[in-house]
C-alpha cells in the first residue's frame, strides 16, 4: 500500500484528513522529534488505528509531508505517485 493509500484509508475510517490529524498532534504536544510509540498509543486508543496505519500518521506528524524519492514511479508495494503527500483530504486531492 502506498503512503497515500494509507493517509486517505485513515481519512474513510476517521472522518479526519492528514491535515487535522496534525492539528490534534501539535494539541497533544506531538511534533517533530516525539517519538513513535507515545503517538501510536494516542492513535491506536482514540481512532483504534492500527501499526502500519499509525505509523504513516508518525511519519507526517514528526517529519512533515515529504516521502522519500525511492517510492516514487516504482512498481513496489510502497509505491507513490509523488515525494510529497496530499494532507487535505482525499475529496480535494488534485488528480
Amino acid at each position: 500500500m502506498s503512503f497515500q493509500a494509507y493517509l486517505d484509508t485513515i481519512e474513510a475510517k476517521t472522518g479526519l484528513t492528514p491535515r487535522q490529524f496534525l492539528e490534534l498532534a501539535a494539541e497533544r504536544g506531538f511534533g517533530p522529534g516525539t517519538k513513535a510509540g507515545p503517538i501510536l498509543e494516542w492513535l491506536k486508543s482514540d481512532y483504534e488505528l492500527g501499526r502500519g496505519h499509525g505509523m504513516a500518521l508518525v511519519h507526517v506528524i514528526t517529519k512533515g509531508d515529504r516521502i522519500d524519492a525511492k517510492h516514487v514511479g516504482t512498481t513496489g508495494t510502497h509505491r507513490d505517485e509523488s515525494d510529497t503527500l496530499w494532507l487535505d483530504g482525499a475529496a480535494t486531492k488534485p488528480r
